[in-house]
């Protein structure tokens, strides 16, 4: 997928674009800009004017501990253009895999967003795409439907196994952190590609650690740090959320993670 030639002239840089990897493998390098295609305006007209002034301070903060891609409105002041958003590219960067670093990260994160964000921002709650979709389903705020008989089981073992203990406040958290943070130049972690959810910062937490042992090649050992209370029913609702939300859910490699630590639990 590539922009328009409208696109790039919105954001006032050349046509000849370079593919970027990670992510979806969508986003393109168009002068000094990456930009990423299915960006939804709705969100973007709350999001970035959160996102943006938050990356400012941090990079002038010194020293610096955690940055956050800078978003780039197009010249006639708009976050979306035709489905493509804009972050000012950073040269010299490579991902962060670490899950130590993630977490880490993620903290620091999500300490930023509660101090700056004090109340749900109008609009969070108005997503309705599939990871929208899931998310309210793990927790409990409507009913699943048309779930794949492949994943029918393990999503009804999850469900039953919820209770009412709380994850701690809600607030504005970033609930794709891993395969989401890069390390700059000089080893500082560089968050990209926000997904805005406003839920505890426990959950987003379980979500990364889950995502990182799935995925990244974590060491399945961390999942028996999350063996009840609190923990456990994060992990609960962050693997309901991702089987939930994709759309070709690997079931064998869920189940083998879960019963790693969710397993664990009940022996």
């Amino acid at each position: 997928m590539k922009p328009s030639a409208a696109v790039f002239d919105l954001y006032a840089v050349p046509e000849d674009s370079v593919p970027l990897g990670g992510g979806q493998g969508q986003s393109v390098l168009a002068g000094d800009l990456v930009l990423s295609p299915g960006r939804s305006e709705r969100t973007a007209n709350w999001l970035n004017p959160i996102i943006a002034p938050l990356s400012a301070e941090l990079d002038h903060e010194r020293p610096r501990s955690i940055r956050l891609a800078m978003p780039i409105p197009t010249r006639d002041l708009k976050w979306v253009a035709n489905g493509w958003g804009a972050t000012r590219f950073e040269p010299g960067t490579r991902p962060c895999t670490d899950l130590d670093v993630l977490l880490a990260t993620g903290r620091l994160l999500h300490a930023r967003l509660a101090a700056k964000v004090a109340t749900a921002p109008l609009g969070i709650n108005r997503r309705d795409d599939r990871w929208a979709t899931a998310e309210r389903i793990a927790f409990g705020e409507s009913q699943p439907s048309g779930i794949p008989t492949a994943v029918g089981a393990l999503v009804s073992r999850l469900m039953a196994e919820l209770d009412t203990t709380s994850l701690g406040p809600d607030q504005l958290v970033h609930g794709d952190l891993a395969g989401n943070v890069l390390l700059d130049a000089t080893g500082i972690p560089f968050v990209i590609d926000v997904s805005p959810y406003w839920r505890p910062a426990l959950w987003a937490e379980a979500v990364c650690v889950l995502d990182a042992v799935t995925w990244m090649g974590a060491d399945p050992a961390v999942l028996g740090e999350w063996p009840g209370g609190a923990r456990r029913q994060a992990m609960l609702r962050a693997a309901l959320f991702r089987i939930l939300s994709d759309e070709n859910p690997d079931v064998a490699a869920y189940q083998r993670v879960l019963d790693t630590s969710l397993g664990k639990a009940r022996s």
